[in-house]
């Protein structure tokens, strides 16, 4: 029995080598493992190697190795920072209202009968996986209400590694796969792709990338897409569509957005992730959009209503920065020809480096076909290098790739692309 006075401290005097009144309630916090991508920096920044060479981030990078910044988007802050009459301040909890109609209606197209009809939701979100986690619970709220829904949700293999987490952390943990990519043949199989969804459970959500898929950089065509929207309609599954690296496939707005037109055409509801960061070179801003496509318009102020529920528990308020600036050009037709041709500039850069990667492989005589190389797309490439060949990159040679064999093309430039190619050679020709 406890006497007057004492405290349960008092019977803990010491833990660890440590007095009681020392202890921390983090004291039994385990450290967790940090993603591929951050144990890669890592050992990035240790390595004191000249030639040492990193092809595992997600930014764009320009020739000189910096983070590219698009000559446009500094020629608006600079006049958003001169101007006397910008006031800082919070937007709504939806975030940036110019900035959520111009984002959808280069998802959607102005035309379509979801926008002209008015049932169309778009939330701005604090980057690419804000809007992942935003749609994971609306998902979760919206099929809760005829009865509790916790999935499947349907992802691809491989796809990112956060994924399957972020859905997990909304509350959805029937987390499944399907097929995607033939490391053998290095392409899509759209056979079994088709073949998984067909066997999916009715009201599963399927997360498809709409352009330049990641890892592999591989995109379907338009013929395959209409094939995969018809499994969708039969099976009642529902799409949730990633556009990461928006216009940064194809450099053309239109065609990397056509996957998500077609089902929206097709009267599908439907969400999307879109990010603005990449193609804006707004890293620092994290400017992201959640677009969901309804059957009714009067489904929109309930669902308007719970996601502002969710984003003031997550988030509160976006950052208003970024996504000015990207309203501003969207919606201004001079900034809009120059910022496409900026984006056009950055894709036909990585286009040329993935053919000059194939010539030089081929010319060293490098074992293996290399075509898959330029008939991928986008920032990231799957090069087909198996977990012993990256391995003996990273050991030997200093060059970081993902565990998988995916590499960022745009790391690539004219001061490294000899290493990288003579290193890649190696690591196929070389006895381990």
């Amino acid at each position: 029995m406890s006497t007057p006075g004492s405290r349960c401290s008092d019977k803990v005097v010491k833990q660890n080598g440590d007095p009681g009144d020392n202890l921390s309630v983090f004291s039994n916090t385990q450290t967790p493992a940090g993603s591929a991508e951050t144990r890669l920096m890592f050992a990035f920044k240790k390595d004191t190697h000249t030639r040492k060479a990193y092809l595992a981030g997600r930014e764009c990078y320009s020739e000189e190795g910096k983070t590219f910044e698009l000559r446009l988007v500094q020629k608006i802050k600079q006049q958003q920072s001169a101007d006397p009459t910008s006031r800082p301040g919070y937007p709504s909890s939806l975030g940036v209202r110019e900035f959520i109609r111009r984002a959808a209606e280069v998802a959607l197209g102005k035309s379509s009968r979801a926008v002209v009809e008015d049932r169309v939701l778009g939330v701005q979100t604090p980057g690419f996986t804000a809007a992942v986690r935003l749609g994971a619970e609306l998902l979760r709220h919206w099929y809760a209400a005829p009865a509790v829904w916790c999935g499947p949700v349907y992802l691809s293999s491989p796809c990112d590694d956060s994924l399957a987490g972020i859905f997990r952390a909304a509350g959805i943990q029937d987390i499944r796969e399907y097929y995607y990519w033939d490391h053998k043949r290095r392409c899509i199989c759209l056979e079994k792709l088709l073949e998984d969804l067909a066997e999916a459970p009715e009201q599963s959500v399927v997360v498809l990338s709409a352009s330049a898929h990641y890892p592999t950089g591989a995109a379907l065509s338009q013929n395959q897409w209409a094939q995969i929207a018809n499994v969708i309609t039969g099976r009642r599954l529902f799409p949730f569509f990633l556009l990461p690296p928006q216009a940064l496939c194809y450099g053309d707005l239109e065609r990397g957005v056509w996957p998500l037109q077609h089902c929206a055409s097709q009267g599908m509801e439907l969400l999307c992730a879109q990010s603005f960061s990449h193609c804006f070179g707004l890293y620092g801003e994290a400017v992201g959009h959640l677009l969901c496509v309804l059957k009714q318009k009067s489904l929109l102020f309930p669902m308007e209503s719970q996601a502002a529920k969710i984003v003031r528990l997550l988030w509160a308020q976006p950052s208003a920065g970024g996504a000015h600036i990207v309203a501003t050009v969207l919606s201004n037709p001079a900034h809009l020809v120059e910022w496409k041709e900026e984006v056009k500039r950055i894709v036909e850069r990585c286009m040329l480096i993935r053919e000059i990667l194939r010539e030089r492989l081929r010319l060293l005589g490098t074992p293996g076909c290399w075509d898959h190389l330029t008939q991928q797309g986008g920032l990231y490439c799957f090069t087909g290098l198996n977990g012993e060949q990256v391995d003996f990159l990273f050991k030997k040679r200093h060059v970081y790739l993902l565990p998988s064999g995916c590499l960022n093309v745009s790391a690539i430039n004219s001061r490294n692309l000899d290493y990288i190619v003579e290193s890649i050679h190696l690591a196929l020709t070389t006895s381990y």
